[in-house]
């Protein structure tokens, strides 16, 4: 099969093949209890998919019920530890989706979650407050989508956008953008003293700055732009949004391909004024060019500027055009696969003010089928699995926004 051959009915029954392979529940590993409560590979991030398949008439709620009541089968953790895609807020992220559309079902176990989930948002923003007043360098997990409070936040904003709790958080994304001048060097807000892997190693004893969504500063500035197009905003918030774009635009990377950005960059290489990096990496959704062009359109779109919103879109046009970038995927996942790359495209063409964006759109929905249509990975999850990568087959294949919205846990909605 190759990738000019595969029709929407193709794509459906490959999408079909792929929600049987994740049908019932599992118990979660022995030695990881908390995998129920996950969206990254446990049973709340393979809920999602069963929660859009009912609500688009593939599947029933019956069995997306099983899905739900499993996830919540155990204690569900609301600890500091928790974020978007672990505990309290994945639960009721889950929760919510399934919850689309209606003002009934599942609002008794929202309204029990949410409060958790408030006071989670309040005892992680005032620790983070506190670090920064100390003047001390954050880790990923205080502001990054999977476990931080961009993540926290992308959740308030569908269940409690006009809230106070939002508002903080908000508050404390502007504080985060603040430049900190450390021994002789001024750092952006968001570097981090850890190297990407959330570890010490020699080649980043310094700590690095990071550009990806998943884990970088453009996870953030897709929250401050949402949060703007949605009629939240709070005082600096612009100036926040004005002062990461600035950073973007500096180490905008010029080439025949189009313009990249590096993934992270070191003291060193701050110092000095350039990436390490030779060329654009892998084109995902967690790290590379469409990652960063949806933030950036976002941002662009929300401060009204036309002209920036263009510049990102083109970015990711001239990198879908570039079949050496798209040699580098390797895999249908969401997070750096063709499932992640897909869903990206579909909402930038939404929002994109040419058509190029949308006319790639069959091209990388052939590539998805095709990819998925090979040996199935034998990760069930959400993530980097057979859950996400059905997930962008059903965008692919009914051309509409997801009914749950589920892609809102990507900043990309």
């Amino acid at each position: 099969m190759t990738t000019a051959t595969i029709k929407p009915t193709g794509l459906t029954e490959i999408a079909e093949r792929h929600a049987a392979d994740v049908d019932l529940p599992e118990p979660p590993p022995d030695d990881e209890p908390w995998a129920t409560q996950s969206l990254t590979k446990g049973t709340a991030g393979i809920a999602l998919l069963h929660i859009e398949r009912a609500l688009a008439g593939r599947g029933t709620w019956r069995h997306a019920h099983r899905w739900i009541t499993a996830a919540v089968a155990g204690h569900v953790s609301a600890t500091d530890t928790s974020g978007l895609y672990l505990g309290a807020p994945a639960i009721t992220f889950m929760l919510d989706n399934a919850a689309s559309g209606t003002n009934d079902r599942y609002q008794a176990a929202l309204a029990d979650v949410d409060r958790h989930v408030v006071a989670l948002a309040h005892r992680r923003v005032e620790a983070a407050m506190t670090r920064i007043q100390a003047g001390r360098l954050p880790g990923f997990r205080e502001y990054d989508v999977f476990f931080g409070l961009s993540g926290i936040g992308a959740l308030l904003l569908r269940r409690s956008p006009g809230s106070t709790t939002m508002e903080r958080v908000l508050g404390y994304l502007v504080a985060l953008a603040k430049p900190r001048r450390i021994n002789d060097d001024v750092l952006p807000g968001w570097w981090v003293g850890h190297d990407p892997h959330r570890r010490d190693s020699p080649p980043f004893k310094h700590g690095h700055s990071n550009f990806g969504m998943a884990h970088g500063i453009t996870g953030p500035l897709a929250l401050l732009s949402q949060a703007i197009r949605r009629g939240v905003c709070v005082d600096g918030q612009y100036e926040a949004i004005a002062t990461i774009c600035e950073w973007l635009d500096s180490w905008r990377q010029d080439s025949d391909a189009g313009p990249w950005w590096p993934e992270w960059i070191t003291l060193a290489e701050l110092r000095v004024g350039y990436p390490n990096q030779p060329g654009p990496a892998r084109p995902s959704w967690c790290y590379g060019t469409p990652g960063i062009a949806r933030a950036g359109q976002l941002a662009g779109i929300a401060v009204g500027d036309a002209k920036r919103q263009l510049m990102y879109e083109q970015a990711l046009t001239r990198c879908l055009d570039d079949p050496v970038q798209q040699g580098h995927i390797t895999d249908g996942s969401v997070c750096h696969g063709w499932a992640g790359l897909y869903q990206t495209v579909w909402r930038s063409a939404q929002d994109a003010q040419t058509a190029g964006l949308a006319e790639h759109l069959p091209g990388l929905a052939a590539r998805l089928g095709h990819r998925a249509s090979q040996k199935p990975t034998t990760i069930r999850g959400f993530l980097e699995g057979t859950a996400g990568t059905a997930l962008a087959l059903h965008t692919a294949v009914r051309n509409s926004a997801p009914i749950s919205g589920w892609d809102a846990c990507l900043l990309i909605d």
